[in-house]
């Protein structure tokens, strides 16, 4: 099922206050390759800029207005203005999913959004198809029966990769690559390849980006009563080291994250 909380969601707080957001688990079969489809919509009378750290995950998006696009992994804070009216169908692929189903190197459109076309021949028409249905959940089913077209039969690589990645998300504790590697018993040059394949990004900067994740998480709700106690936790030297790469990806410092997540709650429950 997709998860109910809101990491990788910067100030979560803020911007409920600016657009909708709903997630859908996706089918069996689509599943092995997809996490969730999210949907954002929006209806503005002033601009406003969302901001998010993205997951290790390549997505595809169907946009209204504007068209369908493949979203390469993205290395840095992601910011979009939302204007007027819109509405976006995400499609959230599995860390390595997109790679495993399209069998490209996904390392080669990093940071990048091409149109979905370039990827897909047969993609022309698809954001239309989507959009001309009603309701979420039958634009669920368009993009399945698309993708059940192009699914390829089980990689095992794939499948390991997506529980490599899938423990570096949920677990705390790993916070270095040798501890993925004795877990899963994989010499470190092979995970690096294996990464460099299916992720796109290597295993060092996965691991980084779920602990960021994990930071901001705990900030925006309020549950860290110790800056220096959540660095070493998150496997930082101290605290200043934390605070530096925190504030170089996201654009304020853990302190500063914390104070404008208490407004913002002192502002929901005025």
């Amino acid at each position: 099922m997709p998860p109910d909380h809101e990491k990788g969601i910067l100030h979560p707080r803020e911007q409920a206050r600016h657009r909708t957001l709903n997630r859908l688990a996706p089918g069996p079969e689509i599943g092995r390759f997809v996490e969730w489809y999210w949907i954002v919509e929006w209806d503005l009378q002033e601009p406003y800029v969302a901001e998010v750290l993205p997951y290790p995950s390549v997505n595809v998006t169907f946009e209204q207005p504007g068209g369908a696009f493949v979203n390469g992994v993205c290395t840095r804070k992601f910011e979009r203005e939302l204007r007027g009216r819109g509405r976006v169908f995400g499609v959230k692929f599995w860390a390595g999913g997109f790679g495993a189903v399209t069998g490209l190197d996904v390392g080669s459109f990093r940071d990048q959004v091409l149109p979905l076309r370039e990827v897909f021949e047969d993609a022309d028409r698809l954001a239309d198809l989507v959009f001309a249905e009603d309701e979420d959940v039958r634009r669920r089913a368009v993009v399945e029966a698309f993708l059940a077209d192009h699914l390829v039969a089980t990689d095992p690589q794939y499948e390991l990769v997506r529980r490599v990645v899938a423990a570096m998300g949920e677990d705390r504790e790993l916070t270095r690559v040798d501890q993925v590697t004795d877990r899963f018993d994989l010499p470190v040059r092979k995970l690096q390849r294996l990464f460099r394949r299916y992720v796109g990004v290597g295993p060092k900067w996965v691991l980084r980006r779920y602990r960021l994740h994990d930071g901001a998480d705990l900030l925006a709700r309020g549950d860290v009563s110790e800056l220096a106690e959540l660095s070493l936790a998150l496997g930082y030297f101290d605290q200043a080291h934390f605070s530096h790469e925190f504030k170089q990806v996201i654009g304020l410092t853990p302190a500063e994250y914390a104070t404008r997540a208490v407004a913002e709650a002192q502002y929901t429950y005025r």
